[in-house]
């Protein structure tokens, strides 16, 4: 069995590392000053958030079509000799990428190829542990209604939290009608943002006057979601915003016994949608996360 997602899975270096099977991609496209990148493949997070900093430009995204899709599915067929694959990708509420990867699917089928599509309703890092956790699955053996599961567990229990210092980059990207209770025209609050599990879309979590008390506002809109004092597992994220990423750590870690994950940068094409500063966490309760095979 193969394993195939997507670029807003956002997955450090040590999680990609320490797996023995291939990840492969569905290719996301993002434009900038005239000229495309693939994000994950020529354009790298350093790279991208650099390259937003030199120009005034604003950077644009296209999804993967149905075509790119099956040509993906094709494409790791012919390299491993393996028919079956699980295609694990963002939430379906908040991209088309769900629904090519589906009819992609269909079509797959026709030829002898069987496609197992999940929904993980959220994106970034915490799409990013369902993918590890998918290929540890498939590196232990687990069927499909296994996989499923465990991947339904990692749903349940994991969140996520962001905030931003300009909504420019949401504005311009129409991403802003995607969250509840933020209007374009507020420019000068800076919201926290996460994904509702129920129903994969982005909400308001919070809204403070200053990006610096929104960094510090993180933590307790954990305590929200999670008595102070439980024990969390935590990945920071940042875009190219290490210095503030900090900030927020120590902060979690005041209110929270924390398991700390690696850092890691968010993505190019989820960075295009926020620009360049962005910070947040994936988060979790331990004992509500299923042990990974």
């Amino acid at each position: 069995m193969q394993l195939v997602t997507d670029r807003a899975a956002d997955m450090s270096p040590e999680q990609i590392n320490a797996l023995t099977i291939p990840i492969h991609y569905v290719p996301f496209t993002l434009t900038l000053d005239g000229k495309d990148y693939l994000s994950g493949v020529d354009i790298q997070p350093d790279d991208f958030y650099k390259l937003l900093a030199s120009t005034n430009g604003m950077p644009t995204t296209s999804l993967p079509s149905t075509g790119e899709v099956i040509a993906t599915y094709r494409d790791v067929v012919a390299k491993t000799g393996d028919r079956e694959i699980i295609s694990v990708h963002l939430s379906e509420t908040l991209s088309g990428t769900f629904n090519s990867a589906r009819l992609a699917a269909q079509m797959a089928a026709e030829e002898g190829i069987t496609v197992h599509v999940i929904n993980t309703r959220t994106l970034g890092a915490p799409e990013g542990w369902q993918v590890e956790a998918a290929a540890r699955a498939i590196m232990a053996g687990q069927t499909v209604d296994q996989i499923r599961a465990l991947l339904e567990k990692i749903s349940k229990a994991a969140n996520c939290v962001y905030t931003l210092p300009t909504l420019k980059y949401l504005i311009h990207g129409g991403r802003i009608s995607h969250i509840s209770g933020l209007l374009a025209s507020t420019l000068d609050i800076k919201p926290l943002i996460g994904v509702s599990y129920e129903t994969g879309k982005y909400e308001q979590r919070g809204r403070v006057r200053t990006f610096k008390k929104a960094v510090t506002e993180i933590a307790t809109s954990l305590t929200k979601i999670h008595p102070a004092g439980s024990k969390l597992r935590v990945q920071p994220l940042h875009g190219n915003n290490p210095t503030d990423m900090q900030i927020m750590m120590d902060a979690i870690a005041a209110k929270f016994d924390v398991e700390w994950m690696p850092p890691t940068p968010i993505a190019p094409i989820l960075g295009a949608h926020t620009g360049s500063g962005m910070i947040g966490c994936a988060f979790a309760r331990v004992d509500q996360l299923p042990k990974l095979p």
